[in-house]
């Protein structure tokens, strides 16, 4: 290698950004101390159906780790068949006040994009969270660019929940695949906070195919390395409840 290109090189790995490595659990807990990168759009994938309520645990997490609040929750009336009503104990275990989530129903997928692309505008807010199910033709490249968009110029967190799907290409900064994963037990077999599996599937100009295992901590509301045993935390009801329209939730579209 000539001079010039060891030059190069150094450059670039002093440029490159601060990743933690594969399975340095006190590493990420530093890296997601602060929750994710502000103004930008974040996709949060569960691949299956039964890691939902972990993806939207991981996302609500970020968001509180990142003081980002209010939050303002959009789901459409499928997802709320299929994943059930939100399971309030579960969100207050998080750490999530009630005073800081606004819960909007919308109709189906077109009427999610039009409300997410008018929120993602909108400063008053901290965190957006679009839950989506299945494949979500919808939010394509183009409509994730202009959320990205959005994000920069309002401020705004944009967490993108895909549940039940594969990853497309998008404009979002990361990607995160997250599945469930036991917490530690706590004194008299009692559980522990709830623990996730992450995986790092993408960042925009960083490294990928990074995992950890983490445990949620709502008192310092921060990332630690999870000790494995015990059982994790539920956010959504059973979907029976679903079936009910809930007084206190807004609709549009």
């Amino acid at each position: 290698m000539n001079d010039s290109s060891a030059l190069i090189a150094r450059l670039r790995n002093l440029a490159a950004p601060a990743v933690p490595r594969q399975g340095d659990s006190r590493a990420v807990d530093a890296w997601l101390a602060e929750g994710l990168a502000p103004a930008q759009l974040h996709e949060v994938f569960a691949f299956e159906a039964d890691d939902g309520p972990s993806g939207a645990g991981f996302a609500i997490a970020c968001a509180l780790a990142g003081e980002a609040m209010p939050l303002l929750w959009l789901r459409t009336e499928a997802s709320e068949r299929q994943g059930g009503r939100l399971h309030a104990t579960g969100l207050a275990e998080l750490g999530l006040d009630a005073s800081t989530l606004l819960l909007v129903l919308v109709a189906d997928e077109p009427a999610l994009l039009r409300a997410a692309a008018d929120a993602a505008r909108c400063p008053g807010l901290g965190t957006l969270l679009i839950e989506s199910w299945g494949r979500a033709p919808g939010l394509d490249l183009t409509a994730t660019r202009r959320l990205m968009l959005a994000a920069e110029s309002s401020g705004v967190t944009v967490l993108s929940l895909r549940i039940a799907a594969e990853p497309v290409p998008s404009a979002a900064a990361t990607r995160w695949r997250v599945t469930a994963a036991p917490s530690r037990a706590l004194e008299a077999d009692a559980p522990g906070g709830p623990a996730f599996q992450v995986e790092l599937l993408r960042q925009r100009g960083g490294h990928a195919g990074l995992g950890w295992c983490v445990e949620w901590n709502r008192d310092t509301r921060n990332f630690d390395p999870a000790a494995l045993s015990g059982a994790g935390l539920p956010v959504a009801a059973d979907r029976t409840a679903a079936d009910r329209t809930p007084a206190s939730v807004r609709r549009t579209g």
